[in-house]
Formats: structure tokens, C-alpha cells, sequence
């Protein structure tokens, strides 16, 4: 006898861990700011399946209840029948109550309560079709000049070595390293088109925008290593446009720094 095996993967609705954190239903949820967007979703989808099979059971009742039959009049008056007015005020009431209590407070409390960026590791992400670009600011704490005359295959950031605050910078390609409980705010560019940079275990997803700079700020509580998606379709190569996310103890991540360090210096000699 054959066994046979399911569609669906066993694990499939199991929680999600640093080992498999994708799957069916959400990620794994590592962001401090993960649990009410979560909440939130949750709320949204359970509302949708509640009312998909509500107004398709009333639906149904309206086919029997008011279906053609012999000795029966339709009543042309429309205030004969008050359920859906009733259903239709109870949605928008609640849907109401979700916007004002539930999303306004998660949605602004994220965007609205930034650290101070002496607080926080300063990143800047810059997308290109079909790449994420990193860029550090060094031991200094201070971005170097960047100038698009200076782009080319080993300096995809434009960086200007020659000025003193690009000496120590560091930039990486589809890798975005990040300290475990440290606050991080990502300053979010694009060379080309319009690009979405997506970390689902995060929940954070920001449009890198051609000739803008948009801001996001996340903090993980967990290491591991994850992905960077591209989350709007920006080419016939979009499917390329993917990365590691990468959240390092505080070892591992000044690790991380002083081999980029030594590669720059290696680099310069």
C-alpha cells in the first residue's frame, strides 16, 4: 500500500522559529513592534471571513425567503425590510472601531515615535534594479559624500573615498547586518524605479522611491538570519531582488565590523 501525502506540509499553521520562519499564516514575528500589527491583522482577517460567510448566508435567506411562488405579491416599498440596514450600520460601526482604536494607535505610535539617532545604529538602503545596497557610516558615526559620477561595479553607492568622513564607511550588497535589541533607522533610496524594501519577520515594509528619502526604524529581539524582499514588482528581474537580514548579537556584529574594516584597509594599501 502507498502512503500518500498530503498538499499541505505538516507544520503549516505551527509557529514559525528563528530555523523556519516562513510558511503558512504569518513569519515569524522577531520586530518589538511586531505584536500589534499582528493583532491587527488577525482582527482584519477574522472580520473578512465573518463577513464573506455572513453576507453569503443572507444572501442565500434573500433567494428562499423572497423567491417567486404562486399567491405571492412583492412589495415594491423599500423600508418593508430592515435587516440589511441594520447589518450595514453594525459594519461601519465596527470598522469605525477598529480605524480609531486599533490601527490610528499601532500605526502611530510606529511612525510617529522615532529614536533619537544617537540612540540608534544609522543606516541608509539604497535599491537598484536588481540589488539592495548597504551603507554604514564607520567607526565615526558620519555618512560620507556620495556622487552618482562615481558609481560603477566596485562602488555602487557613489562613494567618494577622498573626503574624510567616507574613509571608514562601509557598504555591503543584499546583506544588512543589525545588532540584536538595538534601535535601527533605515534612510530608504532608489537609483532607478520604485522598489519596496519588505522584512517580513520585521514588519516593516517602505517604498524606496526615485529622487525621495523615506525613513523606517525597527528594532529585532531576536537573532538569526532572514530576508530581505523586494515588495513591488520594479523588473523583469524582480524576483532576483532578494537579501539576508542578518541580526547578530553585539559580538557577532562588531565582528562583522572590524572584518569589514580590515577589508577596507586591505583595499586601500
Amino acid at each position: 500500500m502507498t502512503e500518500t501525502t498530503s498538499w499541505m506540509p505538516a507544520d503549516a499553521f505551527a509557529p514559525r522559529t528563528a530555523e523556519s520562519p516562513y510558511g503558512w499564516g504569518l513569519p515569524l514575528n522577531i520586530s518589538t513592534h511586531g505584536a500589534g500589527i499582528d493583532q491587527l491583522i488577525n482582527i482584519l482577517h477574522w472580520f473578512c471571513l465573518a463577513l464573506f460567510v455572513g453576507w453569503g448566508l443572507y444572501f442565500l435567506y434573500c433567494l428562499v425567503r423572497f423567491r417567486a411562488r404562486p399567491g405571492h405579491q412583492p412589495n415594491p416599498m423599500l423600508n418593508h425590510f430592515k435587516l440589511p440596514t441594520f447589518l450595514e450600520v453594525g459594519v461601519a460601526i465596527f470598522e469605525v472601531a477598529i480605524l480609531v482604536f486599533l490601527a490610528a494607535p499601532v500605526w502611530g505610535s510606529y511612525k510617529n515615535d522615532f529614536p533619537d539617532e544617537k540612540d540608534a545604529l544609522v543606516v541608509r538602503i539604497t535599491a537598484e534594479q536588481f540589488a539592495w545596497n548597504v551603507h554604514y557610516p564607520g567607526r565615526d558615526g558620519k555618512f560620507g559624500k556620495t556622487d552618482i559620477n562615481l558609481i560603477d561595479g566596485t562602488n555602487t553607492i557613489g562613494l567618494d573615498r577622498n573626503d574624510a568622513d567616507a574613509k571608514d564607511d562601509i557598504f555591503t550588497i543584499n546583506n544588512l547586518h543589525i545588532p540584536v535589541n538595538k534601535k535601527v533607522i533605515a534612510y530608504i533610496h532608489s537609483k532607478d524605479v520604485i522598489h519596496s524594501f519588505f522584512l517580513p519577520v520585521m514588519r516593516v515594509k517602505q517604498d524606496a522611491v526615485p529622487g525621495m528619502t523615506n525613513k523606517v526604524w525597527f528594532e529585532a529581539n531576536q537573532t538569526g538570519s532572514f530576508e530581505i524582499a523586494c515588495a513591488q514588482l520594479c523588473g523583469n528581474s524582480h524576483f532576483r531582488m532578494r537579501g539576508q537580514f542578518l541580526v547578530d548579537t553585539p559580538e557577532a556584529y562588531q565582528a562583522f565590523l572590524v572584518e569589514e574594516e580590515k577589508a577596507l584597509s586591505e583595499a586601500s594599501q
